[in-house]
Order: structure tokens, then C-alpha cells, then sequence
């Protein structure tokens, strides 16, 4: 018997002290959309992807903690870019860039920490021409 294959991830779930915090966070440095679904959850959606949010506040005690975990974006753009886009934010990598090994082959990748302290990868690919 085969095993059955999986496409794409759909979406994952973030454990954040403060919604709200981490909502202005992502979409003020990295530019996702805050979206509102079910009975009041929040989402931030990009491309065809989308990160649930969970208050840690709201969890059981013996639930999940928030941070640190690590979220790896792909960009088209020049992580030159990145770097200016995220001092004018007033973000400071913690570091890169630095070559690392990707989900499709080798990337170009930038790093920082969000306000839960999760380290956010910023990866380009080499393009293929």
C-alpha cells in the first residue's frame, strides 16, 4: 500500500502573549493581512498560507506556552530590501545574511525575532533562469 502524499501546509497555529501586539507585528514588518474568522479567532493570511493565532492568556494552564519557535518566509524579493524595510521598522536581524539549506535547495536567509520572541527566517532562493 502507497502512503498517501501531502501537498502544502494549509496553516499552523502561533501561541502569542498579546494578539493584538502580534497582529500590528506581522502585518507592520512582514506585511500579512489580519483576518477575523470563526467566533471571533484571528488569522494572519499570506499567499495561500495562514498562521491561527491563540492567546496564551486563554489557553489552560497545561496547554501550549507561546514562543520561541521558528517560521521560515519565502521572498521574491532582495533581502537588501528586507534589510532596509525592517530597520525602518525600527527591527534589528539577529542575523544574516547567511546561505542555508530550504525545503526546494539552497537559500539566501535573514533572521529576527518577533515580539514573542520567535526567530523569523526571511529566505530568498537563487532564481533559475
Amino acid at each position: 500500500m502507497n502512503t498517501p502524499s501531502i501537498d502544502r501546509l494549509d496553516h499552523l497555529v502561533l501561541v502569542v502573549r498579546d494578539v493584538d501586539a502580534a497582529c500590528a507585528f506581522y502585518r507592520r514588518v512582514l506585511g500579512m493581512e489580519v483576518e477575523t474568522f470563526g467566533r471571533g479567532r484571528t488569522a494572519l493570511r499570506f499567499g495561500r498560507q495562514k498562521i491561527n493565532l491563540e492567546s496564551a492568556p486563554g489557553l489552560p494552564a497545561d496547554g501550549p506556552r507561546p514562543g520561541p519557535g521558528h517560521l521560515c518566509f519565502v521572498t521574491d524579493a532582495p533581502l537588501a530590501d528586507w534589510t532596509t524595510h525592517l530597520a525602518s521598522c525600527g527591527v534589528q536581524l539577529t542575523e544574516g545574511p547567511v546561505k542555508r539549506s530550504g525545503a526546494e535547495g539552497p537559500i539566501d536567509s535573514i533572521y529576527l525575532r518577533d515580539p514573542d520572541d520567535n526567530s523569523i527566517e526571511i529566505a530568498t532562493y537563487a532564481r533559475r533562469d
